[in-house]
């Protein structure tokens, strides 16, 4: 009866061993397939940084265009005065 006990036992935890391992490996995939979206996710917002940047320059050299041509004008009118 004790031996019958231990082997119960036995082919209980060989069972849950199973079942750990299982998960882990479930766990290994959805840890990989995370770790790849987030790679994605990074490099799909460091574009959009970029994006924004090069809009920021764009933005800033035509403020500059257009405040050197409206010194043109005053300067002109100036002249004309």
């Amino acid at each position: 009866m004790d031996t019958e006990l231990v082997l119960m036992q036995f082919e209980e935890i060989e069972q849950k061993v199973g079942q750990l391992i299982e998960n882990c490996n479930s766990l290994k995939i959805t840890n990989s397939e995370l770790s790849d979206r987030v790679e994605y996710l990074e490099k799909e917002l460091q574009e959009k940084i970029e994006i924004e940047n090069r809009y920021v320059k764009e933005r800033e050299l035509v403020s500059s265009k257009i405040d050197g041509l409206l010194n043109r004008l005053e300067q002109k009118e100036d002249a004309q005065d």
